[in-house]
Formats: structure tokens, sequence, C-alpha cells
């Protein structure tokens, strides 16, 4: 069954991701009157988790910035598709970093690094800087159910050079790499809701106490990886700066949890600054303490 369902939707996502990009915005245009009138994918999940994190907006605000997000979702879900068929040229023209001498000062330490990012912007199309890097970058993501789609995602992925790893396999790729001295680029995105059983810290976010992933820090710590964090800013429709800023140098030397608290806190500062590019369709804030 798996198999038919890759069969049947494989050439629509083929035929989407070779689109010029100014019809697969007027595509994603159709896409938002279905998902977000029509449909109605998530909504009150959306304007809860606004209505928790933005209470000094007013109910007119709140109502610009879940429509507007919806946008955004719609346009980043079609451009994760492009990312099947684009090219380094495209998307490096439309991803930029504005300061990559920052990372690459990083390199020079002959350490691993880790980077911290958020479900912000086009977090999908940091993959373009595998093409600049020469450390092996691998991120780390949740497996698909689905095999033959998990494996398209990960052929995606290697067109620029990015090694996907699921989260079962992140310690052990590392091990690996520590044994053998193969210093390597991983990316987390730290910022959803972990599972409350496997949670060891609980911190404020968003003005919300709800328990956080510490599992970059963790490793950070224990495989003595530089751990940068990386901005990302949507500039306009399709095009995005990304802006590295320094986190810690030496992890082991910080006290627990001062790196997740610290990663949150910049998180927190880009969503103040335009919420509407946050992933607000997941459920952050399930778990909170009252």
């Amino acid at each position: 069954m798996q198999l038919v369902f890759f069969i049947l939707l494989y050439p629509i996502i083929w035929f989407i991701s070779i689109l010029p990009f100014r019809i697969l915005y007027m595509l994603s245009d159709c896409v938002y009157i279905l998902i977000y009138y029509i449909i109605g994918y998530r909504k009150k999940v959306v304007r809860g988790n606004i209505t928790l994190a933005l209470p000094h907006l007013s109910r007119k605000e709140r109502l610009q910035i879940e429509k507007k997000s919806y946008r955004h979702l719609c346009d980043m879900f079609l451009e994760m598709i492009k990312t099947m068929t684009i090219s380094v040229n495209e998307i490096e023209k439309r991803f930029v970093f504005t300061n990559f001498e920052m990372y690459q000062e990083m390199e020079k330490k002959n350490k691993s690094i880790a980077i911290m990012i958020a479900h912000y912007a086009c977090y999908e199309w940091t993959i373009s800087m595998n093409s600049k890097i020469k450390y092996e970058g691998y991120a780390i993501y949740k497996k698909i159910n689905n095999k033959y789609f998990d494996k398209l995602v990960r052929d995606i992925r290697s067109r620029f050079k990015a090694k996907l790893i699921n989260t079962k396999d992140t310690i052990p790729t590392m091990e690996k790499n520590a044994k053998n001295n193969h210093l390597g680029l991983f990316g987390f995105a730290s910022d959803q809701s972990p599972q409350v059983s496997k949670t060891f810290h609980w911190q404020k976010f968003m003005g919300i106490e709800t328990p956080v992933h510490t599992g970059a820090e963790m490793l950070a710590k224990r495989f003595d990886m530089n751990v940068l964090f990386l901005r990302v800013k949507k500039v306009k429709r399709g095009y995005y700066e990304a802006t590295f800023e320094h986190l810690f140098d030496n992890p082991k030397e910080v006290p627990d949890y001062q790196l997740t608290d610290e990663f949150l806190r910049r998180v927190e500062k880009q969503i103040y600054e335009a919420p509407e590019f946050y992933l607000w369709t997941h459920n952050r804030w399930k778990h909170k303490k009252k």
C-alpha cells in the first residue's frame, strides 16, 4: 500500500518541483485557500498557540498573524518540494548566508560543529550550505513512516551533500566519527515539544513553562562540539537570509541547560520580530505547567 501511495503521488510532486517560482506561488495561493478556509488544517492548534504565546496582541492582530502563517506554511511546503529539482545556483541565490566566514572560522578549530536552528522561515533550505563546507554535513530528522517517501527525502538531501540520520542513529554516528577522528557538522532543530517521559528540563518559552529538548546540548557536551545558532530571516517571498550567531566554543564548561536556554531566547527573539514565519501548526505547548 505504501508503494501504491508513493507511485500515485510521485508524478504530482515531481511536476510541482519543475514549476517556475512564479507559478509555484500562484499554486501556493490556491493551496492556502484550501488548507485554511476549506479544510481548516490544525486551525484550532494554531489559534491556541498564537493566543498562548502572544497574549499581548489584540484578537485582530493575532488573526492577521494566523492567516499570514498559513500563507507562509503553504509557500514553505511547496519550496520543500521545489528542492527536489532546484539547482545549486538557484537555491544559493534565494537562500543567502550573510556571514559564512563565521562558520569557516569554526571549521579551523578542528572540532565538530553543532548548528541549532528553529522551525522558522525556510529552515529546509539550510541544506544549501553543504556545498560550501569542508566537514560532512548531517541533518537529524524523524524517520517518515512510508519508506519510499523517506528514501525520497534522503535522496533530495543527498543532492546537496547532506546526510540525514534519524534520532536513533545520531549517537552511534557521532561515536563512530569520534573514534575515527572524523569531523562533522550536525544540524539540530530543537524548538519543538519533546516527550514528557524523556524530559530533563523545563523552561519558559514564549512565557509558558514547558518541557524542552536538551539533546543538542547533551551531545555537544559529550562530543565536545562548538555550537552555533542559525538565524533565518524571510526577506520576501522565496528569498531568505541566514546569519550565524556564536553560542559556545566549549560547551563542557557551560553550566547544564544554559546552552538550551540561550537557544530558546534567540528563537523567541525571532518569533517576536515576525511571528507569522514560525511553525505554529505543531502542538508546542501541549505539555505545560499551570
